[in-house]
């Protein structure tokens, strides 16, 4: 018999956001005239933008004729749209050819794994988000769990008290880094300062760094860096994954991409962005069609001004439950609000309390759904993230809910 990935096997627990799903249905069931408010999971809710939805349905209407219908495109993606990506996004700072267009930032960043094989290190940021870990024991670079975390994996603590950036000397040589800015679960954005501290290490010790940047959209602090390749040094040590699920509310439909620089090497000289192209041209089939039409459209002018009120919308969320947390009801309690207004998240610590126990207590007083911290890693014991993805009726409301939360 054909033995099991021994990956599997060494996984703890259901993947946190299932685990999330399952919890709540089975309350509801044991609570059907209970209206449930999601702040949890961060899925987008608000319809997709008019000059986007337009572009999406024009392409799929024309498949239906001779003249519109397309089969197989490429693999790396439209030579249009990764053109629109390098110039709107990096200011022609990336060439075309170093984007490669797929079908989400979360589906990149398991693929990658296959670029550094077993005996790669890997270094993520506690608390992170979970398929950084999940996906390093899967592919065999991360051991059992210890209880504290999977052997292989050097977790770097990030914590109000240190500012949400680690101490890097505790990386070893030779490792892959994840690191997540505006970073999900926290909400913390690296300064331009961190991520020249973090590209010089990297750069300095080996390593290479895969910066999730899917949340870049939701940066307005315009001092602040959305991308890994503002920073002088980045291309020689670094991959950027992106996404169009939070800015366009692609989630169901779809799209990101990956840059990878013509300039990132092995240690032995080889071209980590040929191993990659091989990686999208031989795993992968290409992103949708229709996807890749309603992302040339998201970045025209009319998109993107589309996508940045749908981000204002989300951001005003959480600018409303950042202040039903922040009372003195709140705040007498010793509840600590982390949200600095350039993400969807709010970190929320409930001083000496498990994150589960929270959670389960939100659930049941409020009925709100929210993320427990210690799902993202043993440096989210005792916090709370809440999403701003929601419907502006529905976060309003579970504002009012919160107010009634025993403390």
């Amino acid at each position: 018999m054909i033995r099991r990935n021994t990956g599997f096997s060494n996984l703890t627990a259901g993947y946190l956001f299932p685990e999330i799903a399952k919890r709540r249905r089975e309350y509801a069931a044991s609570h059907p005239d209970a209206k449930i408010i999601s702040l949890g999971v961060g899925n987008t809710t608000e319809p997709l933008t008019p000059h986007i939805t337009s572009a999406l349905a024009k392409y799929a209407s024309a498949l239906g004729t001779p003249e519109g219908y397309s089969g197989y495109g490429d693999e790396q993606g439209n030579t249009a749209l990764r053109e629109k990506i390098a110039r709107v996004f990096y200011g022609g700072k990336i060439a075309p050819e170093e984007v490669f267009i797929s079908d989400g930032a979360k589906c990149d960043i398991a693929r990658i794994q296959t670029l550094f094989g077993r005996d790669v290190n890997v270094a993520v940021q506690d608390p992170a988000y979970p398929v950084y870990v999940d996906g390093s024991v899967v592919a065999g670079a991360a051991g059992a769990n210890t209880g504290s975390g999977y052997e292989g994996i050097t977790y770097m603590n990030c914590t109000p008290e240190n500012n949400f950036f680690p101490d890097l000397t505790k990386i070893q040589k030779d490792s892959l880094i994840y690191f997540c800015s505006p970073n999900n679960p926290t909400g913390a954005v690296a300064t331009r300062e961190q991520l020249k501290t973090l590209v010089d290490f990297a750069n300095a010790n080996g390593c290479i760094i895969i910066f999730d940047a899917a949340y870049f959209c939701f940066i307005r602090d315009e001092k602040l860096p959305k991308s890994i390749f503002e920073i002088e040094g980045a291309k020689t040590c670094a991959i950027e994954v992106n996404s169009f699920s939070k800015p366009a509310g692609f989630t169901g439909v779809r799209l990101g991409w990956s840059v990878v620089p013509n300039e990132l090497k092995y240690a032995d000289g080889s071209s980590v962005r040929a191993d990659w192209n091989r990686v999208m041209t031989t795993l992968f089939n290409g992103a949708s069609n229709i996807a890749q039409a309603g992302g040339l459209a998201a970045l025209d002018d009319e998109g993107l001004a589309e996508m940045k009120s749908l981000v204002d919308y989300y951001l005003e969320n959480a600018r409303i439950i950042k202040s039903a947390l922040t009372t003195e009801k709140f705040k007498s309690a010793g509840v600590e609000v982390y949200s600095d207004g350039n993400a969807p998240y709010l970190w929320v610590r409930f001083p000496n309390r498990k994150s589960w126990d929270v959670f389960d207590q939100i659930l049941d007083q409020c009925r709100i759904v929210t993320t427990p911290g210690s799902g993202f890693g043993p440096a989210g014991e005792s916090f709370i993230r809440f999403s701003a993805f929601g419907h502006r009726a529905d976060v309003e409301e579970a504002c009012r809910r919160l107010a009634n939360l025993t403390l």
